[in-house]
């Protein structure tokens, strides 16, 4: 018998503060969003006139899956493609066949995902939105079915809010990559590394290591006013509960916007140096120790702050050169 998640740690909040925003732990937020226009259309039943009621014929890209797939959007049998299509339609003609196959069973997977809101639904945040304490924030929605997302992480932080429909949200420490069974890294269904256990049916002969997964996720189950704080790089596997879905979701991160995705750096480390010979690789693991992951005042205090180059403090122009020389460098 696999072992059970947590229950997540929760709290009632009808705003947000520092110490939320500044987690490294997850933590559902009831009741956050309740007073959202929105939240109060999906309890009265009036989610879908209530989205129309923003739309101005903005196209999306959804993701369409056959009822076979059980709402997993995932790859095919062998890996060399997906179980899914995709295609750019209006969102009313979404929403159609989400009202039209809300009775069936089962129903094709309906999904629209990481929409921008303010491209979509203009108006919509100005009736429906979150207190961040200035912070700079992507605002995404996410309209479907009852639907399964792979876990995956996200390198933004990212508190998601249930406008309308339930969601399950199962989620993972980053220590638990390599009990996870992670897919290609450059080779994914939306452009995240994805585990390839079917949460729903875990085949624990063929991953047996998700069985620890499992005794160290937290779980949580959230309907329309709840929302949840996801810190980055934690793996969360959500699961759409109902016919009709609605999520928003803010993404944001704690430096620069110069700064880039470090996931640049591991798809570079991977190919420049997992080939190396073991000794070689040791030697590279400590100039990333010494360098970058225990780096602090004395790493270069040995050199005169004006010659430090990049190991001085970086800004948006020091950046900004730098990227530029790689970018040299990568395309010679």
């Amino acid at each position: 018998m696999p072992h059970a998640a947590e229950p997540m740690r929760e709290i009632e909040a009808s705003s947000l503060d520092e110490a939320v925003l500044a987690s490294t732990e997850p933590v559902v937020l009831r009741g956050l969003v309740r007073d959202w226009p929105m939240v109060a259309a999906a309890l009265e039943g009036t989610a879908d006139a209530y989205l129309r009621g923003f739309y101005h014929d903005a196209t999306v890209t959804a993701m369409l899956g056959a009822p076979a797939i059980d709402g997993r959007f995932f790859y095919n049998q062998d890996l060399s493609g997906f179980n899914f299509a995709q295609a750019r339609v209006r969102l009313d003609t979404v929403l159609d066949e989400l009202i039209k196959h809300a009775a069936s069973a089962p129903a094709p997977a309906i999904y629209v995902g990481s929409t921008s809101v303010d491209t979509c639904l203009p108006g919509f945040r100005e009736h429906n939105d979150i207190d961040l304490h200035g912070r700079d924030a992507l605002a995404s929605i996410w309209i479907g079915n009852r639907t399964r997302i792979a876990a995956h992480y996200d390198v933004p932080d990212n508190i998601a809010c249930v406008a309308a429909g339930r969601r399950r949200f199962t989620l993972f420490p980053p220590d638990q990559l390599n009990n996870l069974y992670i897919g290609p890294l450059d080779f994914t269904p939306a452009g995240q590394a994805i585990s390839l256990v079917d949460f729903k049916h875990p085949d624990l002969a063929r991953f047996p290591r998700f069985d620890q997964a499992l005794a160290n996720a937290q779980i949580a189950e959230l309907g329309p006013g709840d929302a949840i704080f996801i810190p980055s790089m934690w793996w969360h596997h959500i699961e759409a509960l109902d016919p009709f879905n609605v999520l928003v979701n803010y993404w944001w991160r704690n430096v620069p916007d110069y700064v880039d995705t470090p996931t640049n750096a591991l798809l570079l480390a991977v190919m420049t140096m997992r080939g190396l010979p073991f000794e070689q690789r040791a030697a590279w693991q400590e100039q990333f120790r010494h360098y970058v992951f225990e780096a602090d005042d004395a790493t270069a205090a040995h050199i005169p702050a004006p010659a430090r180059g990049i190991l001085g403090p970086l800004d948006d122009n020091a950046t900004r050169v730098l990227r530029a020389q790689l970018l040299k460098k990568l395309n010679r």
